[in-house]
């Protein structure tokens, strides 16, 4: 089963917390502090599979989450790190953040790419201890790992593309200049899955050539297989455009040609600027006058034109030799190039929200949430520590904003506690 667009969900691993622990040893008098630090979460990395053509293996299992770091222990003993999940897809695959809809990877080389990456791990309680502060009884938690739900669109990477109408002759065309063995038969949507072939002009050169699934009218709007493949042209340097010159199918050559162009604007502005030659295929059944006509139509639009017949090998050499040069002019196969983290989506990570109900000041901060967790409110130092993480953090300026009154109850996720100055 051909799958080029799946949505996933990923998690890499959260940081391990810190320890809070201290030396206890026979003879050994003021140990001291000796908590280790949280190991780091694993890292979510995609990877391309070079044997793979579809995103079948996403289509059913959609949630991956990366492994957890371990906390720390005794003796300054560091928690070990998550291991990363390696997700493997097929080349010319392109991760988007759904939530945002920025591009967040091209899996076009060989190079792995971190998408979501683990938490760090959590400070021990060694890593506070001071002269003045020589007993802390309190660690840092480790910092949650990055969670996406993302869109993985296959685009494929090839340097022509074979566009037209259903039956006029592409699975046979590409079958006759390539080592691609298309399903070729008499009647609409034969290719049901794009089918990649390689062109070899000589020893040196070749170029990778892409069947497309037969567009009809509406394709653009999700009428018939081209909306689905649409998406597949877009790599592509060069569009071959495959017309039927003899009508035997009872359509108008000039009105298909208008047609197809019409649905790769409407699809994507670009489409319709790419470069593009018509191949007009079946001219061995197709009279003089008719091939004629179609050429001064084509020609009359600025397209080069080919008569061709790809059943009976007609044609095949000038049309091949031609794209092989027009190729070597063209910019290469199209990347996309990650795009960044917008400036509000940062300063999201340390949100927090205040909401005054029947004088309780109840603080919305998932940050703080995580330091809560490792705090020891019995204890005078971890809590002169939570307080200057809140000062820092800018919730008491907030506060102080509001008008809070010493006294007053301030409540963070079910912690509940009154505000001194």
């Amino acid at each position: 089963m051909f799958i080029d667009y799946v949505k996933i969900k990923v998690k890499a691993g959260d940081g391990g917390g810190g320890a809070v622990s201290f030396h206890r040893e026979k003879y050994v008098s003021a140990g001291g502090p000796d908590g280790g630090d949280g190991g780091k979460g694993g890292d979510v990395v995609f990877v391309v599979n070079p044997g793979a053509s579809s995103l079948i293996d996403y289509r059913y299992k959609t949630k991956f989450e990366a492994e957890n770091g371990q906390p720390g222990g005794n003796r300054k003993c560091t928690g070990r790190s998550g291991k990363d999940l390696v997700l493997r897809v097929p080349a010319g695959t392109v991760v988007r953040d759904v939530a945002t809809g920025r591009v967040l990877a091209d899996l076009s080389g060989d190079e792995p790419v971190v998408i979501a990456k683990g938490g760090r791990g959590g400070w021990g309680n060694a890593r506070f201890a001071t002269p003045t502060r020589q007993i802390p009884r309190f660690a840092k938690p480790g910092l949650p790992g990055e969670a996406f739900e993302l869109s993985l669109e296959l685009k494929l990477i090839a340097d022509v593309g074979l566009v037209g109408f259903p039956n006029v002759g592409k699975s046979t065309l590409i079958s006759a200049v390539s080592g691609a063995r298309p399903k070729v038969a008499n009647y609409p949507f034969t290719t049901l899955t794009p089918v990649l072939g390689v062109v070899k002009i000589d020893e040196a050169s070749s170029f990778v050539m892409a069947d497309i699934p037969g567009l009809i009218e509406g394709a653009s709007e999700g009428v018939g297989l081209g909306h689905a493949f649409l998406r597949h042209v877009e790599r592509c340097r060069l569009i071959l455009h495959v017309v039927d010159a003899s009508g035997i199918e009872g359509r108008d050559p000039k009105e298909d040609f208008d047609k197809i162009n019409l649905e790769l604007a409407r699809f994507s502005p670009e489409l319709a600027r790419q470069p593009q030659i018509v191949a007009a295929n079946k001219c061995d059944i197709a009279s003089p006058e008719q091939i004629e006509a179609l050429r001064e139509f084509v020609e009359a639009q600025g397209y080069t034109f080919f008569p061709i017949s790809a059943a009976a090998h007609q044609g095949l050499e000038p049309l091949i030799n031609h794209i092989s040069t027009r190729l070597a002019h063209l910019p290469p196969v199209r990347v996309y190039e990650p795009e960044p983290l917008p400036v509000e989506d940062v300063q999201e990570r340390d949100r927090f929200d205040i909401r005054v109900e029947q004088g309780v000041y109840y603080i919305d901060a998932p940050f703080l949430v995580r330091i809560l967790e490792m705090a020891n409110m019995d204890d005078y130092e971890s809590l002169q520590y939570f307080q200057r993480v809140l000062q820092k953090s800018g919730v008491i300026d907030a506060l102080e904003e509001l008008g809070i009154q010493e006294g007053a109850t301030v409540d963070i996720d079910g912690f509940a506690f009154e505000y001194m100055r």
